[in-house]
Formats: structure tokens, C-alpha cells, sequence
């Protein structure tokens, strides 16, 4: 009598065809279509088209400013998530829930409610103007519309990690004679260290392509606030998709640079 043997994942095959044709149609073929319409401009007319001045001012405010809001999300989101694991107070939940609205809340509504509270006659705005400080319509009200949609990836990446890591590590560290700075360098930070850099890849990645928050208040001066999706949007607009494609294939390329080298930084840190 002949055993059959018996497969052990069952249905392994069809869902890996499954997996592999959903994946094929939602990322490589647009991936693809991005990768091969740039090339109707030939290699000279690509490098051309992503060299402009203008679209070199759009690509380093976005990355840039998408940067810099991301690492005053780390800190930030690190504390708000040390509030929302290790103390209990009225309104926690309320405060947990608002952690989420830049997920929930339409990016233009977002980009209307910030123009509106930073706008030079804001409620926020005019004591900053009074102080020589102007936000709306400036880099710097790119930065803040960032930071607001990235907070959360940073909060809920190291919220489960904070959780994890149980507070007899912190008074092990106390009753060896550690101070309270030492504890955080030596014991905290280590620990929450990936999970702040996982953190801040999905910020800056999320930042980059944003569009809806920042167009309201970034003011959209070419060469001063402009960021680079809106570039692509105004090229499509005049019906150059191959110069659109080649913003966008330039973003992809600094993009997919930028999150490898947090990954490599990411594994060097855990082997440290």
C-alpha cells in the first residue's frame, strides 16, 4: 500500500500564486510603468529633467524637511508613548484616540486646519509673526504639516516595545547604583533604539509623498515651498507624464537609498 504524502501547508501553492499576481498588480507592474516611461526622454532628457533647478529644490525640501520633521517626531512620539505606557490619568483614552487622527482625518482638511491656525492672522500664527517667526507658506510650515502625519508611526512603533519591556529592568538598574540618566542610556534606550529608527523610516516615508496636508500651507513658491509631489502634479497637468515619471522615478530612487541605509543602521545597532 502506497502513502501519500501529505503536503504541510495546505493551499501553500494557490496562495502563493495569489499572493504573487495581487502583489504583481497593485506594486510591480505600477513600479514598472514608473521605471519605463521616463525612458521616452532617453538617458540625457532623464538626467535633464531631474537636474532642473527647480525639481532639485522641490526633491531636497521634501526630503529634507520630511527628515528633520521625523526627527522631532522621535523624541516627541517617544514620550508621548512613555505617557500613554506607564502612567494611568483621566483622559488617557481620549488622549490615545487623538494619537490616530492624522490616520483618520482627510490630509486636506488637515492642511486647511493648520494654514488656519499658523496663517500669519492665525490663532497660533500672529503671536509667532509678532516674534519674527513665520509658518504658513514657508519650509517651515512643510515641516510641521509632516510632522503632524508622522507622529503617529513613531508613537505606535515603540508603544508595543515600551510595553514589552518590564519596568523591573529600570529598578534592577536603581538598586545597582544607576542614576536615572544611566538607566535611560543603558538599559531604555537600547531596547527602544530599533523600534525608534523603525519608527522614523515610516515618518520620513510617509512625509515624503504627502501631499494634501502641505500644499495648503506650504504656499507653493517654486524654488522656496514647493515639494516635489506637487511638482509631479503640475507636470501632469501640462501633459508632460514623462517628465512626471522622471520626479517620481528620482523620489523613488532617493526614497528606497534613504530607508536602506535606516535598515543597515537598524541591523547595526542590534549587533552592537
Amino acid at each position: 500500500m502506497r502513502l501519500t504524502r501529505r503536503d504541510p501547508l495546505p493551499g501553500f501553492g494557490l496562495s502563493l500564486g495569489v499572493t504573487l499576481v495581487w502583489l504583481g498588480g497593485l506594486v510591480l507592474l505600477p513600479l514598472l510603468a514608473l521605471l519605463l516611461r521616463p525612458m521616452e526622454l532617453g538617458p540625457l532628457g532623464l538626467w535633464h529633467s531631474v537636474t532642473e533647478p527647480r525639481v532639485l529644490a522641490a526633491l531636497r525640501l521634501s526630503f529634507l524637511g520630511a527628515l528633520a520633521a521625523s526627527a522631532v517626531n522621535v523624541p516627541f512620539g517617544l514620550l508621548i508613548a512613555w505617557v500613554l505606557v506607564r502612567y494611568r490619568f483621566p483622559g488617557r483614552r481620549l488622549l490615545d484616540g487623538m494619537v490616530d487622527l492624522p490616520f483618520a482625518l482627510p490630509t486636506a482638511v488637515a492642511g486647511l486646519a493648520l494654514t488656519a491656525l499658523y496663517a500669519p492672522n492665525g490663532w497660533l500664527g500672529a503671536p509667532l509673526a509678532a516674534l519674527g517667526v513665520k509658518v504658513a507658506y514657508t519650509p517651515l510650515g512643510v515641516a510641521l504639516a509632516m510632522g503632524f502625519v508622522g507622529l503617529p508611526f513613531v508613537v505606535r512603533t515603540v508603544e508595543p516595545v515600551l510595553r514589552d519591556l518590564p519596568p523591573e529592568a529600570e529598578e534592577a538598574a536603581a538598586t545597582l547604583g544607576a542614576s536615572r540618566g544611566q538607566t535611560w542610556w543603558r538599559v531604555v534606550l537600547p531596547a527602544l533604539a530599533p523600534a525608534l529608527l523603525a519608527g522614523f523610516a515610516m515618518a520620513s516615508a510617509r512625509a515624503i509623498g504627502e501631499y494634501g496636508s502641505v500644499i495648503f500651507i506650504a504656499g507653493n513658491t517654486p524654488m522656496w515651498s514647493e515639494i516635489a509631489p506637487l511638482l509631479i502634479v503640475t507636470r501632469l497637468e501640462q501633459f508632460d507624464y514623462a517628465g512626471a515619471a522622471a520626479v517620481g522615478l528620482a523620489m523613488l530612487a532617493l526614497s528606497f537609498l534613504m530607508l536602506l541605509a535606516l535598515n543597515l543602521a537598524q541591523r547595526l545597532w542590534r549587533r552592537a
